[in-house]
């Protein structure tokens, strides 16, 4: 099961962040169709926070199957393995691999509550094992490594209850698909054709098309603020994207995290540089206190040095949009000087977000959660507030509704607050 873990992939969308995988014998990576659901163009990361471009190729949203072709990865082969004539029996043990709300890669041991559990018209797994949100996409497997299904968490009515996409429907998928070049197809399940033009009936058998799946997300003023700036910096923002418009990618040795606040009215840039030194403060507070970076603010959060910048949204609609444009790119490289010049200068460890680039920076998996918790709580710091939890959450909904955050988001978010009670 050890050789497995590199043939799973993190999958992040500008909606969200899910799973996926290669199978052996096969180059594409497999997803569900609902993880890459508006986009054409998606991010893959492997357990080394590599990030590649991957091409969605096709997708099948009535069995929720999606394949990636992905061209950095092709000499990588896969390792999950598939067997046409296997039995999937009631209590057998299964294993969830996967980033569930987008953590560092998990794998949950469950039982194979019923073999063929039907559910909208098709039949699933169902396990016992815990299946949330960023799980999507990713292999439940037996305990020989062997594809017993793909994990699904559509199903978000169902507690305490996980579904997978039986391997059967997998392999058929797989026999049925024979392309080799990148166009984006969609399968029509009446007449098993492939589609590759937007049309409201399937030119093979007339068969009515939703015509939606060909359409891509519509990003928002802030995401394509924001994704300009990166790409006039020489950045990918298809490989910077780590949910709604939220992005986090490192620019040399620092990670940079762009993102608005909960209730969507500030523009946030930071980014964790060094932990304390153990000793010698004084000099370094002092340098810290005298505000040497403007427009930008260095502070202290958790024995760790930020820089940050803030701005009001209404800001990048303003005349001083091209300035706040500035700020952001010119925020992204002092972030990169300045990790150095602590380390250098006052003897400052890097944080556990930087990453090594001589080394394989497998730390920062590790961390990343935390450092995301981190970055949270600093911005929320900034803009306290004295409302009750129960105001909280109705606002947290209220987002959610309007779709200004993912469900992954909301769930999580919706849990620390809980939590506090």
């Amino acid at each position: 099961m050890k050789n497995i873990k590199n043939s799973i992939y993190k999958i992040i969308t500008s909606g969200g962040s899910g799973t996926g995988f290669k199978i052996a014998g096969h180059d594409f990576v497999i997803t569900n169709y609902h993880v890459v659901e508006g986009s054409k163009t998606v991010a893959v990361e492997d357990h080394d926070m590599n990030r590649y471009v991957a091409q969605v190729v096709m997708v099948n949203p009535e069995v929720d199957l999606a394949f990636l072709n992905v061209e950095d990865l092709k000499d990588k082969p896969g390792t999950i393995k598939l067997d046409a004539d296997k039995t999937v029996e009631n209590m057998q043990k299964v294993y969830i691999n996967g980033f569930p709300f987008g953590m560092p890669f998990t794998v949950t041991e469950g039982i194979v509550s019923s073999a063929s559990q039907p559910m909208n018209g098709r039949n699933y797994i169902q396990t016992d094992a815990a299946v949330n949100p960023g799980n999507s996409g990713g292999p439940m497997l037996d305990e020989n490594g062997y594809l017993v299904a793909v994990t699904t968490s559509k199903f978000t009515q169902a507690d305490n209850v996980g579904f997978g996409i039986k391997h059967t429907d997998v392999i058929k998928e797989i026999n049925d698909y024979t392309f080799t070049d990148n166009k984006y197809r969609l399968k029509c399940n009446s007449c098993d054709n492939y589609i590759e033009e937007e049309a409201e009936f399937c030119p093979s058998c007339g068969a009515h098309i939703n015509a939606s799946v060909f359409e891509e997300f519509e990003k928002s003023h802030f995401a394509v603020f924001t994704e300009e700036a990166l790409e006039e910096l020489g950045q990918n923002p298809v490989l910077c994207r780590a949910g709604r418009d939220y992005w986090e990618f490192h620019q040399g040795s620092a990670l940079v995290r762009i993102f608005t606040t909960n209730n969507n009215n500030y523009l946030f840039a930071t980014s964790p540089l060094n932990q304390l030194p153990k000793g010698g403060l004084n000099e370094l507070l002092t340098y810290i206190n005298s505000n040497p970076v403007p427009p930008y603010q260095l502070a202290i959060y958790k024995n760790k040095i930020f820089i940050s910048y803030r701005t009001h949204l209404s800001d990048i609609y303003s005349g001083r949009k091209d300035e706040i444009k500035k700020f952001v790119k010119e925020l992204i490289l002092k972030a990169d000087e300045l990790d150095d010049f602590f380390k250098d200068k006052f003897g400052c460890e890097m944080s556990l977000e930087s990453k090594n680039l001589e080394e394989n920076p497998v730390q920062v998996i590790q961390t990343s959660t935390l450092a995301n918790e981190e970055t949270k709580d600093v911005s929320d710091t900034e803009n306290r507030q004295t409302e009750s939890i129960a105001d909280k959450l109705k606002k947290l909904k209220d987002l959610y509704n309007m779709e200004l955050i993912t469900e992954a988001e909301y769930h999580e978010k919706k849990m620390k607050m809980l939590e506090m009670l």
